[in-house]
C-alpha cells in the first residue's frame, strides 16, 4: 500500500478529528507546476524532464506557503494536546484533587495511556507525510529551495520530531506501560519506545513501521554525563537544568526565562531558545528509575552546587539593598 493512502486511512481512522497534511492537496500543486512549467537546461540531460525554474510561481507561491501553514496547525494541536495530557499525569496535591473534581482523572488512567501512545504516532506518522512530500518536490525542482524551507521550518521551531513534548511522551509511554490495565491493542504502525543504554550513554528510541525511527541522545553536550533535571530548549537540544542555566549566563534562582534573547545554544548556536524551554519532568522520572545509582550521586552534587548559588544570589541582593 502506497504510504499517501495510508496516511489517509490513518487521519480518517481517528476518533477525534485532528489536522494533517493535505497529501493529495500538495501532490496536485507539483503536479500543475510540472505541467506549466517552462522547459529547462540543467547541467544533467538526465533531469530535464524533471525541473523547473529555482523560483517557481506555482510553488514558491502556493505549495509552501501551504506546507507551511498545515505543519503550523499539526505542530501547534500536538503540542496543545501533548501538554495537557501531561499537566494530567503529573498533577499533585491540591492540584490533582481539583482534577478529579471535574472528573478528569476519575477512571481515565486506561485513558491517559492510550492518548500519549496515539499522539506519538500522530507525530511521527504526520513527520513522515511530510519528509515525503518534501521529498517529491525535490524530485521536481532541480534548486536548493527545499533545502531552504527545511531550514526555515527548523528556524522557526515548526518541525514535529523538535518538539520537547514528543521527548516527553515517549518518556511518559515508557514510564507507564508496565502499569497493569487493560488498554486498546497495539497500533499495527507503531513499534513503540525504548530507553537503551550503551556504553553507559542513555538514548530514547521509537520507530514507525519501516520508514522512520526518532533516536534521542540523552547526554548533556557541557558537561558530558547524562543529562540530569532535563530542559529542552526551543530548538530541540537538551541540557541539564544547572548546565543550560551556566550556557545562559543566568543563576538558577533567576531561571532560564531571564536569559538574554542573545544567547545562543551551544550546540546549533541559535538564538533566543532559553526563554521558551521546556522541564522534561517525564523523562526525568525515567532517568531516576533507570539509573538510580547515578541519581543519587548526581543529586547529592547538584544540591551542593544549587545551595551555593542560592547564597550567592541572596548576598548580592542583600548588598544591593544596602548600598554597598
Amino acid at each position: 500500500m502506497k504510504f499517501c493512502k495510508k496516511y489517509q486511512e490513518y487521519m480518517l481512522g481517528q476518533e477525534k478529528k485532528l489536522p494533517g497534511v493535505g497529501f493529495k492537496k500538495l501532490k496536485k500543486i507539483l503536479k500543475k507546476c510540472r505541467k506549466n512549467s517552462p522547459p529547462q537546461k540543467p547541467l544533467n540531460a538526465s533531469l530535464a524532464t524533471k525541473t523547473c525554474p529555482d523560483h517557481c510561481p506555482v510553488c514558491d507561491g502556493t505549495f509552501f506557503p501551504s506546507l507551511l501553514n498545515e505543519m503550523s496547525v499539526v505542530v501547534g494541536c500536538f503540542n496543545q494536546r501533548a501538554q495537557k495530557l501531561l499537566e494530567l499525569h503529573l498533577a499533585s496535591g491540591f492540584r490533582k484533587y481539583f482534577f478529579w473534581i471535574k472528573g478528569k482523572l476519575r477512571g481515565k488512567h486506561t485513558a491517559l495511556i492510550q492518548e500519549g501512545k496515539d499522539l506519538v504516532i500522530y507525530a511521527l506518522i504526520n513527520a513522515i507525510a511530510i519528509r515525503k512530500i518534501l521529498k517529491k518536490y525535490d524530485k521536481i525542482h532541480y534548486s536548493k529551495q527545499g533545502q531552504l524551507f527545511k531550514s526555515q521550518v527548523q528556524s522557526m521551531h515548526k518541525e514535529i520530531l523538535q518538539s520537547p513534548w514528543l521527548c516527553e511522551l515517549m518518556a511518559f509511554h515508557i514510564n507507564l506501560r508496565e502499569t497493569k490495565v487493560k488498554s486498546r491493542k497495539a497500533h499495527a504502525l507503531f513499534d513503540g519506545c525504548s530507553l537503551t543504554i550503551k556504553d553507559g550513554k542513555p538514548s530514547l528510541t521509537c520507530g514507525l513501521f519501516d520508514s522512520i525511527k526518532v533516536d534521542i541522545d540523552l547526554t548533556c553536550s557541557i558537561c558530558l554525563d547524562t543529562v540530569f533535571d532535563p530542559v529542552s530548549l526551543t530548538c530541540g537540544h537538551i541540557f541539564c537544568y544547572i548546565c543550560a542555566c551556566s550556557a545562559a549566563s543566568v543563576s538558577i534562582v533567576n531561571g532560564l526565562k531571564s536569559a538574554d534573547s542573545k544567547r545562543k545554544c551551544p550546540l546549533c548556536r541559535k538564538g533566543a531558545v532559553y526563554k521558551g524551554a521546556v522541564h522534561l519532568e517525564e523523562l526525568n522520572i525515567l532517568l531516576g528509575r533507570s539509573c538510580q545509582e547515578y541519581w543519587e550521586q548526581r543529586l547529592r552534587t547538584e544540591r551542593v552546587e544549587r545551595i551555593k548559588q542560592i547564597k550567592e544570589h541572596w548576598n548580592s541582593q542583600c548588598r544591593a539593598f544596602v548600598g554597598v
